[in-house]
C-alpha cells in the first residue's frame, strides 16, 4: 500500500539545541535505512516549516504505524496519513492513460 505523509516536527523553542542536531542526525540515518527498504519512496520539504510530505509504501497500516514509531523525533512529530489506492487512470500504472 501507499500512504501520502504529512510530517511536522513540534520541537520546543526552549529545547536543548544540541539533542536537536543529535536527533536530526539519527533520524536522517534512519529515513536512509527505511527508504533503502523501500519505505519511503519520495519526500518534499514545505518551505520555511519544519515539515515534508512523503510518499510512503507498506504491507498495510500496522506496518507503516512501526515505521513512523521508529524515527527517533516520533515523540515530537506531529503525523497525517492518507492511504492511497490505485487509479485507473494514473499514467504510471500498467495499462493506464
Amino acid at each position: 500500500m501507499e500512504f501520502f505523509v504529512h510530517v511536522e516536527i513540534g520541537w520546543p523553542a526552549d529545547a536543548d539545541p544540541d539533542e536537536f542536531a543529535r536527533l536530526v542526525s539519527a533520524e536522517r540515518e534512519r529515513a536512509a535505512v527505511l527508504a533503502s527498504q523501500g519505505t519511503i519512496r519520495r519526500m518534499w520539504r514545505v518551505p520555511g516549516q519544519r515539515a515534508n510530505w512523503g510518499l510512503w509504501e507498506a504491507p498495510d497500516a500496522t506496518a507503516l504505524h512501526t515505521a513512523l514509531t521508529s524515527l527517533p523525533l516520533f515523540p515530537w512529530l506531529s503525523i497525517e496519513v492518507e492511504p492511497l489506492a490505485a487509479h485507473p487512470s494514473d499514467p504510471e500504472r500498467p495499462g493506464g492513460r
